[in-house]
């Protein structure tokens, strides 16, 4: 029983890294899931169009089990790219807020001042 037990664990252990490998895969890779950094790679052998050798970003310890980084450089760009656009429009957002609100402090310190003189 406790080795069967142990053995369950490993199997949870072994699908959670993956389930982090799968959800981990977003922008620009820092760092692998197995803790080595990534870097950028050109594979001489793969063209793409006019261009020799594609882009990857890459584990420095890379293996072909599926809990390594070999991520194409465009997409981890285009990722990168669309995550950091959100964060321009949330930005936008909270600046038409305060807009917004500079303009209600505006017109009740206006409010204010009538009254002051009213008195």
């Amino acid at each position: 029983m406790e080795e069967e037990h142990r053995d369950m664990n490993a199997h949870k252990a072994y699908y959670n890294m993956l389930d982090f490998v799968a959800n981990a895969q977003q922008g620009i890779p820092k760092l692998c899931p197995c803790g080595s950094i990534t870097k950028e790679l050109v594979d001489e052998s793969d063209t793409y169009d006019y261009l020799h050798g594609k882009r990857y970003f890459i584990c420095k310890d890379y293996e072909n089990d599926g809990l390594h980084f070999r991520k194409p450089w465009v997409m981890g760009m285009q990722q990168e790219v669309e995550r950091l656009k959100e964060r321009v429009y949330e930005q936008e957002k909270l600046l038409r807020e305060c807009t917004a609100l500079k303009d209600q402090v505006r017109m009740l310190l206006m409010r204010v001042s009538e009254l002051e003189r009213l008195k």
